[in-house]
């Protein structure tokens, strides 16, 4: 019978390492230009040494570069991302789609995965930008607050998804933001019950958000697409009776080509 490494490997088949040193790489992604070898190790709770040797390696093979007092990430990082966008099916799939999508309704139409208490961007059609900051595939906004991920946290087990929750840094983007976990849990029901998750303001002011899960032939939820718009053009109201039949139909039309393999 052949072995389920996922569900049946053992500690040493695991490469401290190289997690290690990934988790290094992911320090630069909370919005530093340049990090010293103190800030990687508080980011990573690695000790300091540690986190030197795994910044030097990365300076050494091409991935960083190192100013003798901080380390920024090379350029050379584009290959991991890239090797992912080439590997996988589902930004090349949904792209063409989500271009649809932003024509007809002249806002930007993005596709999401769930990371953790996360949401990470994997495809992206825009129109104008929407919101303050510039988001593109590996752009990272948190679930609780983001249509797409509540989307993806309504379609967890509700044991799952509080978890997520419980370990969300949950402060108020806007005044309109829920951050009370009770309140969530509920909103998910709702959205598991509805279909969809609509977003009012709660991530940035004037900024309003509809998404759909996106469903494999198996009918399980595998990523999130949604609809942005400013509230001035499309208030939530008008975007639920507007653009909510355009993503159905575009969750139809996708779900015989997604499977479990993202």
């Amino acid at each position: 019978m052949e072995r389920d490494w996922l569900t049946d490997r053992r500690p040493t088949d695991v490469m401290q390492g190289l997690a290690k040193g990934l988790a290094v790489i992911e320090a630069f992604g909370e919005g530093s230009l340049g990090l010293s070898v103190s800030d990687v190790a508080e980011r990573t709770g690695l000790d300091r040494a540690t986190a030197r040797r795994c910044l030097l390696t990365l300076d050494a093979l091409g991935y960083a570069d190192y100013d003798g007092k901080y380390f920024r990430l090379a350029p050379r990082t584009l290959r991991l991302g890239l090797a992912y966008t080439r590997s996988a099916s589902l930004p090349a799939t949904v792209q063409p789609v989500l271009e649809g999508i932003s024509e007809q309704t002249g806002e930007s139409a993005s596709v999401s995965l769930l990371d953790d208490t996360e949401i990470i961007y994997v495809a992206r059609a825009s129109q104008k930008r929407v919101m303050a900051i510039n988001l593109m595939p590996g752009s990272r906004l948190p679930a609780y607050c983001s249509s797409m991920g509540r989307v993806l946290l309504a379609a967890l087990p509700p044991a799952k998804a509080r978890d997520v929750l419980e370990r969300s840094d949950r402060h108020a983007h806007t005044p309109r933001t829920v951050t009370d976990i009770d309140a969530l849990m509920k909103i998910l029901t709702d959205v598991a019950a509805a279909g969809y998750a609509g977003i009012d303001q709660e991530l940035e002011l004037g900024l309003c958000s509809l998404s759909v899960p996106l469903l494999n032939s198996a009918g399980a939820v595998v990523a999130a697409m949604n609809v942005g718009a400013n509230l001035v053009r499309s208030p939530l109201p008008q975007m639920i009776d507007t653009y909510l039949p355009l993503l159905l139909k575009a969750q139809a039309s996708l779900r015989p080509l997604l499977d479990s393999r993202l």
